[in-house]
């Protein structure tokens, strides 16, 4: 069983309600998106195949607990989902960031899914698959990446609608959203949101790979 990677490092986690824990990332080949604020296109490429036994050695010679599965899209391979039951098995606490189009349902339910939903000004808000929010386990989470005020009325909306009230994750766009407004209208909803940074482009460059 193969899977096709971009890269496999460690490094802590920046961004969710995990930010700071020490993680590996196994980051997929491959993305049936097109956002236009996407800081990771060197991901659509084909990337590099992979063994799920290497995978597994790599993943157990960085020896953290926390396993972060990215993209790309994670879920257009479909061994993916072998890969998630594996290293639940092993013990590991796995989360999966996906870009939403693609159903959940076949999901390990030991992983915590991060479940980003599109927003119009990504540009592919048509492509959210809505039937996932009705799939959500109490540890998953529902992150919503804002380039604008329209944005955020978009989100606040969806959440208000499928009463997502636990983990709900608004992340502004770096360099284009500043952070202190979209606070302001976090403050301003009254609603349980937690605003999510991505630490990373703050302890590195924004454009540093492998982090």
């Amino acid at each position: 069983m193969f899977l096709r990677l971009i890269e496999i490092f460690e490094s802590v986690q920046g961004e969710t309600s995990l930010t700071g824990l020490p993680t590996t990332f196994i980051r997929l080949a491959a993305c049936n998106l097109r956002c236009t604020w996407c800081d990771t296109s060197y991901s659509f490429k084909k990337g590099d195949l992979f063994s799920l036994e290497d995978i597994l050695l790599k993943t157990k010679n960085y020896a953290h607990s926390h396993v972060c599965i990215t993209g790309g899209e994670p879920l257009l391979q479909k061994p993916v989902y072998s890969l998630m039951t594996a290293l639940s098995d092993l013990g590991y606490k796995v989360s999966l960031e996906t870009g939403g189009s693609l159903s959940t349902e076949e999901v390990d339910p030991r992983v915590v899914v991060i479940l980003d939903i599109k927003c119009p000004g990504s540009g592919m808000s048509a492509k959210n698959y809505f039937e996932n929010l009705t799939l959500l386990k109490p540890l998953d989470e529902v992150k919503f990446v804002l380039l604008h005020r329209e944005d955020f009325d978009y989100a606040l909306d969806i959440c208000k609608t499928y009463n997502l009230k636990n983990n709900v994750l608004f992340s502004p766009v770096f360099g284009k959203l500043e952070p202190q407004e979209l606070v302001k209208w976090i403050l301003e909803a009254k609603y349980p949101i937690r605003l999510n940074m991505q630490m990373h482009k703050f302890i590195w460059t924004p454009n540093t790979r492998g982090v």
